[in-house]
């Protein structure tokens, strides 16, 4: 490929193209959909710069994805590394819970999966993208170095070859192949929780988020706390407070969270998972205001997380969630 073949509408042509696959590829780097978003555009920024240079002995692509991941090696060189609450903290009980909030800076963050998911006829390759931004594995992905993580993206996920890596990299097949394996080691001691991707829903996934979307919006308790696993986990950044198991989630819905009584879900989802806009009865007794982003995972036909972001100002238009419910 000559120079000439990136230079104006075809390099903007180009990077509209592989927009998504970047995004996904910066957000499972990042763990942010915003600084993911931020990522995309500054490789951007720099392929414009640098098209003159760009020679043609890689691929446009593979060129672009080395730029997007030089920009988040400097980005996780700077000290980002985001988490989970249960990353950070033991469960509390219920009848003793602390809310205690951390900066944004601190959380993984859930994004839609048309920002991250290219399009794809392949049901195989669409399975394996989805499980891939599913919360528990970016989340695991936090605990990689940053060259391990870029490495096993590319070789598990993208299924880029060991030779091609190492090109993206600059250095050898037996560095990457040697990088892989310890990254993958890492992975296997983290003992991901199971979550079943639900977009689009099986007949019994269908049935148990209808029996959820009744239980919560009818706030009845007893019903909800049924549809949970006996290790289910709540939790709701950017508090790092997260509680396991029904009876403590049972309880911290009838004391703390009795304010979501008369709640409203609107579905979406998230991450590959299924996700609800809550909304609250609002203050002024006028229909309903936005409370938390739930993201919910599911394993073997009951809940295994309630995952409430509750930093709605920033979720709810990334969802094109309503601003409000009369």
């Amino acid at each position: 490929m000559s120079k000439a073949a990136v230079a104006g509408p075809e390099l903007d042509e180009a990077l509209e193209r592989y927009r998504v696959e970047l995004t996904g590829y910066c957000y499972r780097m990042l763990g942010s959909s915003f600084d993911a978003e931020d990522a995309v555009q500054e490789t951007c920024i720099r392929a414009w710069r640098g098209h003159a240079t760009f020679e043609g002995r890689s691929s446009l692509r593979s060129w672009l994805y080395r730029i997007a991941t030089n920009v988040c090696l400097d980005l996780l060189n700077a000290g980002n590394k985001r988490a989970r609450p249960m990353d950070l903290t033991a469960p509390q009980a219920q009848s003793s819970a602390i809310l205690n909030t951390r900066p944004e800076v601190t959380w993984l963050e859930p994004v839609p999966d048309a920002r991250v998911l290219p399009q794809t006829a392949d049901p195989a390759e669409l399975a394996l993208a989805k499980e891939s931004v599913r919360l528990a594995f970016v989340a695991a992905l936090q605990h990689l170095p940053s060259r391990q993580r870029a490495v096993l993206i590319l070789r598990e996920v993208l299924a880029w070859k060991a030779d091609e890596v190492a090109e993206l990299l600059g250095t050898t097949t037996a560095s990457v192949n040697s990088a892989l394996q310890r990254a993958r080691a890492t992975l296997a001691a983290r003992d991901l929780r199971a979550s079943e991707a639900a977009d689009p829903l099986d007949e019994e996934q269908r049935k148990l988020l209808e029996r959820y979307l009744t239980a919560f919006e009818g706030y009845d308790i007893e019903q909800l706390t049924s549809l949970l696993h006996e290790d289910a986990v709540l939790s709701m950044p950017p508090f790092d407070l997260w509680l396991r198991g029904p009876a403590d989630i049972a309880a911290w819905h009838l004391v703390q969270g009795i304010g979501c009584k008369g709640s409203r879900l609107v579905p979406t989802v998230a991450n590959g998972l299924p996700a609800f806009g809550q909304y609250r009865p609002a203050a002024d007794g006028e229909g309903h205001e936005p409370w938390a982003l739930q993201v919910l995972e599911i394993s073997g036909g009951k809940i295994t997380g309630l995952n409430a972001f509750l930093d709605t100002e920033r979720w709810f238009p990334l969802f094109g969630l309503p601003e409000r419910l009369g």
